[in-house]
């Protein structure tokens, strides 16, 4: 059963553009969403001031860096994400149970230390850039539903609020991890969008009725003419189950 969420709360917008300018123009157009995801390109070139920047236009920051390194390493990282405002972030699941259990006590006591909530961590589990072939030729099985439930129930070991997976394996991976983590799919396009390069995708319809909690959508709405329009008529395909 989907949980109660708001159509326009589901969505992540994902701010894959060049620069600050770029991005803050989007936020102010899309008044209606409520979270943006920062990812590597656009926080390597206008780093941290960015997310202060979005959260001072009323928004919340996840922050997509898909952190993977030596447990403290992480964990210092993922600490000073707190103290940038980060609401969400990712880091890959496949660092291991130590590494993603450090992020987990870090980002909780410096939460804490602020007075502000602790960031949800989400551990991403294959990319949906990837299929089979691709994780046999880096020599893991070619088994990408195995893979994911592995690297999910590692997650739920280290206590990470939230798994990031395809649409494709929400079931699984619900039943891996139980009814309380949230599930976060990228992938997501709307009926009327291209696939463009990812390869495990489904409509935003689809995906709440298997159960995915939020939805990172970008190009369908960013490199839309009207980009309110786009984001509107997703959480009418959302709301209805049916595309606008």
């Amino acid at each position: 059963m989907p949980r109660s969420i708001p159509a326009p709360e589901r969505i992540i917008i994902a701010l894959d553009v060049e620069n600050r300018e770029k991005a803050l123009a989007l936020v102010a157009q899309l008044g209606e969403a409520r979270v943006f995801k920062i990812g590597l390109e656009l926080f390597t070139a206008e780093g941290p001031a960015l997310l202060r920047d979005v959260r001072a236009l009323g928004k919340e920051v996840f922050l997509d860096l898909k952190l993977h390194d030596i447990p403290n390493t992480v964990g210092e990282a993922a600490r000073v994400a707190v103290r940038h405002g980060a609401a969400m972030m990712t880091i890959h699941a496949s660092g291991g149970v130590e590494m993603m259990a450090r992020a987990a006590e870090t980002t909780g006591a410096e939460a804490e230390k602020r007075g502000v909530p602790k960031p949800k961590l989400l551990g991403v589990t294959v990319l949906t850039s990837l299929k089979g072939e691709d994780l046999a030729s880096i020599g893991m099985p070619a088994d990408t539903a195995g893979q994911v439930r592995r690297l999910a129930g590692l997650a739920r070991k280290a206590g990470l609020d939230g798994i990031v997976c395809s649409a494709q394996e929400i079931e699984i991976v619900r039943a891996e991890v139980g009814p309380d983590m949230l599930i976060v799919t990228p992938g997501i396009r709307p009926a009327w969008a291209a696939a463009q390069d990812q390869k495990r995708i489904m409509t935003p319809a689809e995906a709440v009725a298997r159960g995915s909690d939020y939805l990172v959508v970008g190009r369908p709405v960013t490199q839309a003419s009207d980009p309110a329009a786009a984001l509107a008529a997703i959480n009418h395909e959302i709301e209805t189950g049916t595309a606008a």
